[in-house]
């Protein structure tokens, strides 16, 4: 997802310096026009805006205080990871301190929503922040909400992982139900794929569950990570997700089945193991 985006960015006319914990996916993007860093203070020092895309709470916070100590007032931070609201609230107030601003903007729409630059951004921090940071959004993403103060966007990202993973559980249910039937899966996306039962992962997946082609655009271990997430919001919230438990039950299992780094439409796998049928 980084280096699509950071690609976009320059593009767009902006300079930008690149870090990454594996150097060569850094240095790849050199032939763009990217500065390639050394370090995360190395890429952060001296930036306007500083963005960050990491898999998880504990590397957002290790990258956070690795560049902490060069930061200054008025520097920009814009994290567009997944991870914990209450995290994203607490490096909010800590950069608050030292005077730097802080969006929380996790994304949705894949690897090619990073590419051609239509990914959908759900943004938490001050407006202000948002405003300033805006301009530069607009360069990769269609769609760009404020959702309110730090940890909103977050937050809106979680409920967008619940709406994703249970539609594909869906999507994956329908296709199956569909082969058992005697049907051709693909006129059955033709035939459904503009009406009621129309959705992103329908027509986006479909296709490549008929077709077994579990090359990702996102992760099965990424999507875990974020219900992770989701579960221990619900458990704080006392909100019960029982469709959600059930397709967290099933990435579980496709995961132990060896598909972890595999797209999130290799869930198909599940099912056809269930069903008795040849992976």
């Amino acid at each position: 997802m980084g280096a699509p985006m950071a690609r976009r960015l320059i593009r767009a006319g902006h300079r930008v310096r690149v870090f990454n914990r594996s150097l060569h996916k850094a240095a790849a993007l050199a032939a763009d026009g990217a500065e390639v860093a050394l370090t995360p203070d190395e890429a952060a020092y001296g930036a306007s805006a500083i963005f960050l895309m990491l898999p998880d709470t504990p590397d957002v916070e290790q990258a956070i205080a690795s560049i902490e100590p060069g930061l200054e007032a008025g520097q920009m931070i814009v994290d567009m990871s997944t991870i914990a609201p209450a995290a994203a609230r607490a490096l909010s107030a800590s950069m608050a301190a030292q005077g730097v601003d802080f969006l929380d903007a996790p994304v949705s729409g894949g690897e090619s929503g990073a590419i051609e630059g239509t990914l959908t951004i759900m943004v938490g921090g001050t407006e202000a922040t948002f405003s300033r940071a805006r301009p530069i959004l607009e360069s990769l993403g269609k769609r760009i909400t404020h959702m309110g103060p730090a940890g909103a966007g977050q937050m809106t990202k979680l409920v967008n992982q619940v709406a994703v993973a249970v539609t594909l559980e869906a999507t994956v249910e329908a296709l199956m139900l569909a082969t058992r039937g005697g049907l051709d899966p693909e006129l059955v996306l033709e035939a459904i794929g503009a009406g009621a039962a129309s959705s992103w992962q329908l027509n986006n997946l479909g296709p490549k569950i008929i077709a077994r082609d579990y090359r990702p655009g996102f992760f099965i271990k990424l999507l875990r990570k974020d219900l992770r997430l989701v579960t221990e919001v619900a458990r704080e919230t006392h909100t019960a997700l029982p469709g959600l438990s059930l397709v967290s039950s099933m990435f579980d299992a496709a995961a132990a089945l060896g598909h972890e780094l595999d797209g999130t439409q290799a869930l198909a796998t599940v099912m056809e193991a269930l069903a008795g049928l040849k992976q």
